[in-house]
């Protein structure tokens, strides 16, 4: 039998790195505003109100237009190519309109006016509390939200795209390590957002918020590019197996009915929408509630620390302690395997003391997705050799509680020590970053064992559209409860985060009985989510 791409680790790996670039780019542009949450009120006027109604807008046009839905149905119809080219020019076509929301030039603008003037009321969806937009809402924000929307759409068309050309290239092979590997990537996106939007938007000492902006449309564009090299590399795989994604099993709306009828889909689905709800929405907030609960003072002007090359020299020891702990998972000899897992921690030490003397609240959140890229690996393995995958996820969830627990009652005691607050931020978000990092090594991979093959891309849509009412909601109310329990507050650096961090914990605690539900049925009905991926 002649050997096929997929069958060559080399191919089947560059084809994963080129799905995992161009994510790794989606998830920098998704929270390029969120570590600048500060300055977006100080110099566009957006409160807490505006700034999480936009942040949730990102998924308005997949919920409430269902277009996650019909992105499911394009998948199965079309094929991972031609759904990933498309996917990502509508994150570039939407990514450029947020650009321009925040621009000089559209200050002034008739288009300014107009947004002003107009969207302060939209029949049904203001009666059902679901708008993406207000009457008082500044014009930036609204022209903002369109684009983030339009970019949502892409984005989320992507993320089950991605799903299923893994599925594609490594089934029967490493899925979960594959899986884990794309996210552990792909997540290294929120680090150098952390970090690089809050450098553009204050380069040259003149405050501009869409710098920040266009430094992620040209990460964009780059993705599109990696996006066209995939999509050659997919083709020649087609033309080598003699599949025809486009004509194989069409699909039929009945088939929606085989994958609702799955108790084992739904309780995934649920304790998918309840995890990530408490995840992606703090990621937008997390840099202000540090900001908030920590003491930090801005070194002097003439301080090495305050120099601008200094955030160029933390990003590179940052990837370093990525690339060592992720290649430690795959060295044979353990003198190879232990000394680049020496120099992923110390690596990781030297980062966040660089973070403390900086006394940047972006550079520690920063530190999120590092011990994930780390352990992401060893646990889609585990999953692929062992299995327990349901177990995982009742872990994960129990890191989770505890994390915004501290956050919202240990945190704030440590305000008055420099030291010891940085210390418990500096732990909590690594293991924060952890818990996120047992749900794609453990949940994405048992999908295929839930569902027929054929309407894998449509089941990943399902979960993806579920997921999505969280992220929509989530955003905007931690914006809602910040305004409403911090009544007069002006200093973007003074909010109380208590009474968000309670419900997202609260949002963990869901999770955990969902899991033990989830345990239960799969015990019951031998779903196989314990069981390994390779037999």
């Amino acid at each position: 039998m002649e050997k096929t791409l997929r069958d060559s680790a080399g191919m089947r790996w560059t084809a994963l790195l080129l799905l995992a670039l161009a994510m790794f780019c989606s998830y920098i542009f998704m929270d390029i505003l969120s570590p600048i949450k500060d300055l977006m009120q100080e110099t566009r006027g957006w409160d807490s109100t505006a700034f999480g109604t936009m942040q949730g807008s990102e998924v308005f046009l997949n919920v409430f237009a269902f277009f996650l839905i019909f992105a499911g149905i394009i998948l199965d119809k079309m094929g991972v190519r031609f759904t990933m080219l498309l996917s990502t020019a509508l994150m570039l076509f939407g990514a450029c309109i947020k650009w321009y929301a925040v621009s000089d030039g559209f200050v002034g603008s008739g288009l300014e006016a107009w947004f002003t003037n107009n969207l302060n009321y939209i029949p049904l969806f203001e009666e059902l509390g679901v708008s993406p937009f207000y009457e008082g809402m500044p014009a930036s924000a609204k022209f903002a939200t369109t684009g983030f929307m339009i970019f949502g759409c892409g984005c989320e068309m992507a993320g089950i795209t991605v799903s299923r050309g893994i599925v594609k290239w490594f089934k029967g092979r490493e899925m979960a390590l594959a899986m884990g590997s794309e996210m552990a990537l792909a997540r290294l996106g929120v680090a150098t957002c952390m970090i690089f939007s809050p450098f553009f938007a204050r380069l040259g000492g003149q405050v501009s918020v869409s710098r920040s902006v266009a430094f992620g449309v040209v990460l964009m564009c780059i993705a599109l590019i990696m996006m066209v090299v995939y999509f050659f590399m997919d083709r020649k795989l087609d033309a080598q197996t003699g599949e025809a994604e486009e004509k194989d099993d069409p699909f039929k709306i009945s088939d929606l009915g085989q994958i609702l009828a799955s108790s084992g889909f739904w309780l995934v689905a649920l304790l998918c929408v309840l995890y990530y709800s408490a995840i992606f929405p703090f990621q937008k907030y997390a840099v202000n509630m540090l900001q908030c609960n920590l003491t930090l003072v801005a070194p002097d002007a003439d301080s090495f620390w305050a120099k601008p090359d200094v955030t160029i020299v933390q990003y590179v020891i940052m990837l370093v302690v990525a690339a060592a702990g992720f290649a430690s998972n795959f060295q044979k000899k353990s003198n190879m395997k232990y000394g680049l897992l020496g120099i992923s921690i110390l690596s990781l030490v030297a980062y966040c003391y660089m973070g403390y003397m900086r006394q940047s609240a972006e550079s520690i959140f920063a530190v999120f997705p590092l011990l994930a890229v780390l352990i992401t690996p060893i646990l889609g393995s585990y999953v692929d050799h062992k299995g327990k995958a349901a177990s995982m996820l009742i872990l994960g969830s129990l890191l989770l509680i505890f994390c915004h627990l501290t956050f919202a009652f240990v945190l704030p005691l440590f305000r008055d020590s420099a030291v010891g607050g940085a210390v418990i931020a500096y732990v909590t978000i690594l293991v924060l970053g952890s818990s996120f990092s047992l749900v794609p090594a453990s949940l994405w991979p048992s999908v295929p064992k839930l569902v027929d093959a054929k309407v894998i891309g449509s089941a990943y849509a399902l979960i993806f559209w579920i997921q999505n009412i969280g992220l929509w909601l989530f955003p905007m109310l931690i914006g809602k409860v910040l305004d409403a329990t911090n009544p007069g507050v002006t200093d973007p650096t003074k909010f109380d985060y208590t009474a968000p961090l309670v419900m997202l914990a609260l949002l963990g605690v869901a999770a955990l009985l969902l899991g033990f539900v989830l345990k239960v049925v799969d015990r019951k009905k031998g779903l196989g989510l314990e069981e390994p991926n390779i037999k």
